[in-house]
């Protein structure tokens, strides 16, 4: 079930409620794909009240929304059905270049880790369970730096 936000032009926040995520419009857009509900409930639970969340439960979700959404920052699990977070990123990275990329994984694979960092060009790692303050810092980290390369270009 793919989650998105109604596009509305409104000075204060609006806060939005479906059965599996709480979206509360901002001006920072990230996108979370998990193949967890419960994740993606969690998730937008905790970050929404900083950024706007979307989310998607596989990857052909995830790249709708990019289709359609300015998006800031991707954060992916790596263990999905279908295509990996290490596939998708690196079809991100290809189609969707200024979109800083995250792992997310509960898994200590090396070699996805070297293979995300080589083909997805992700900014950072992250390995769960992730820390709230910890995933808090690098999703900020991400946005700066995000904005300051569309600043530069």
């Amino acid at each position: 079930m793919l989650c998105l936000p109604k596009k509305r032009k409104r000075s204060t926040p609006t806060t939005k409620k479906n059965k599996y995520t709480q979206i509360v419009e901002k001006g920072d857009t990230i996108l979370y794909v998990d193949d967890e509900h419960e994740n993606l409930e969690i998730f937008s639970m905790l970050f929404g009240k900083y950024f706007t969340v979307y989310t998607a439960l596989n990857a052909e979700e995830g790249m709708k929304v990019l289709e359609s959404n300015e998006i800031k920052v991707i954060l992916s699990d790596q263990k999905m059905p279908g295509k990996s977070g290490v596939e998708f990123l690196r079809d991100i990275a290809t189609l969707f270049p200024d979109v800083m990329r995250i792992l997310v994984t509960g898994y200590s694979d090396l070699s996805a880790i070297i293979q995300a960092v080589n083909d997805g060009k992700i900014f950072h790692y992250v390995s769960k369970p992730w820390v709230y303050e910890d995933l808090k810092l690098s999703i900020k980290r991400a946005i700066e730096t995000y904005d300051l390369r569309k600043e530069n270009i």
